[in-house]
């Protein structure tokens, strides 16, 4: 630790207050944001609080205690704590933010309890926290800060990116539009005249209803290649042991990242086992690329025969999966019930040439994605450093620019 930078217990610098309600107070649509243990912020339409305050869940299952900063009108549920400021000229309350998210892992090993993990009064007033100059506070929670809005700002333009492929497809493959606009004798907005004269000019009766002349469903098999023969289960305790750079997928989302690779490419992950749906009954499903592990809870799938894997992934994400699933204890889809699920194909030139819409949103994408995960990992390995004063503020900036730039 720096010099600078003394050591304080918690109790000496800041108040520990917790709410009232029960989580169940929750109110869809609420005026307020409601802090539960969740790191999901419900909403409520009464507040408790008016203050700048750090959000700091008081239990959690696996001892992962969700982290926040707000500033405004809130509620809390009665196992969360509202952590302020004794003195607001004295300490930053953006700044013990940082402090509170990285003693994280360190309170997981603090908590007590066994089925659930709880964070006691008197766990917390004994940590021991470290406190420069406010100025130098304020200028450290400014740093971390403008990280975040930058990753916070990749993540919006991927949601929007998402949002546009979503309509699209929506647009060609569900309401047909370009169908229906020539059949009316209008051009298809939105469309060069190549493309616009690829689609029918009218609709044909099929076994699922009504679809552009020439189009047709078929088997979820002959639009994919899969590649479930290649997926490597591996043990928690064999994680531990091959951490590396890689990410290790399972049926839901990221499990962990051990060394080597197995794949190589874009893919579509769609889940095996319990989490393999939503409560629609719609497919979790993950577009991931580049090399990656995935373990035997997930089929790993591709695009073929001109159907774009991006393409793939946007119908799925719209298909009902329910009639396919089965297992009453465990909900499985299995690869031969996958292959039951049927796909609209349009011809092959359409089909191309969705894909090459789909191309520059789903690039910038990837790129936007890999640049939040790579500042996600320098805000992490930054802000122990800095917080501890090991790191200079000057440092850090020239480490942000050199990986930004």
């Amino acid at each position: 630790m720096s010099s600078e930078w003394t050591a304080h217990r918690l109790e000496d610098v800041v108040s520990l207050k917790t709410g009232k309600l029960d989580s169940n107070a929750a109110e869809e649509g609420g005026r307020y944001p409601f802090f539960t243990c969740s790191p999901i912020t419900l909403n409520i339409n009464t507040f408790a609080f008016d203050t700048e305050a750090v959000i700091l869940a008081g239990n959690n299952a696996n001892g992962v205690f969700a982290t926040k900063h707000y500033n405004g009108k809130f509620n809390a549920y009665q196992r969360t704590y509202v952590i302020e400021p004794l003195d607001k000229k004295r300490t930053s309350c953006k700044y013990f933010y940082y402090v509170i998210s990285d003693l994280v892992g360190h309170l997981k090993e603090l908590s007590v309890g066994s089925a659930t993990k709880f964070l006691t009064k008197t766990i917390l007033n004994g940590l021991s926290v470290p406190l420069p100059a406010k100025k130098t506070q304020d200028l450290i929670a400014e740093f971390l800060s403008a990280l975040d809005d930058r990753i916070t700002l990749l993540r919006e333009t991927n949601n929007t990116l998402e949002t546009i492929a979503q309509v699209l497809f929506k647009s060609w493959f569900v309401d047909f539009d370009p169908v229906r606009a020539k059949a009316e004798g209008f051009e298809p907005e939105g469309l060069d005249a190549a493309t616009a004269a690829l689609f029918p000019e009218s609709f044909e009766e099929c076994e699922l209803g009504l679809v552009p002349k020439g189009w047709s469903y078929v088997s979820l098999k002959e639009v994919t290649s899969i590649f479930d023969s290649q997926r490597v289960p591996l043990a928690g305790q064999e994680r531990a042991k091959r951490k590396g750079n890689y990410p290790y997928y399972g049926a839901a989302a990221l499990m962990d990242w051990v060394d080597g690779y197995l794949f190589d490419g874009i893919y579509l992950l769609s889940g095996e086992d319990g989490s393999v749906a939503d409560p629609l009954g719609y497919p979790i499903t993950q577009y991931v690329w580049g090399r990656l592990w995935v373990n035997n809870h997930a089929h790993v799938l591709q695009g073929k025969n001109g159907v774009s894997t991006e393409h793939l992934m946007l119908s799925l994400k719209q298909t009902n999966i329910t009639p396919f699933i089965t297992g009453a204890v465990q909900a499985k889809l299995s690869q031969s019930n996958m292959w039951r699920i049927n796909f609209l194909m349009p011809s092959r030139e359409i089909a191309l040439a969705f894909g090459e819409l789909l191309k520059p949103l789903y690039a910038s994408l990837r790129h936007n994605t890999e640049q939040a995960q790579t500042l996600t990992q320098l805000r992490d390995t930054l802000l122990p450093r800095l917080i501890s004063g090991q790191l200079r503020l000057p440092e850090a900036e020239v480490m942000v620019e050199e990986i930004c730039a």
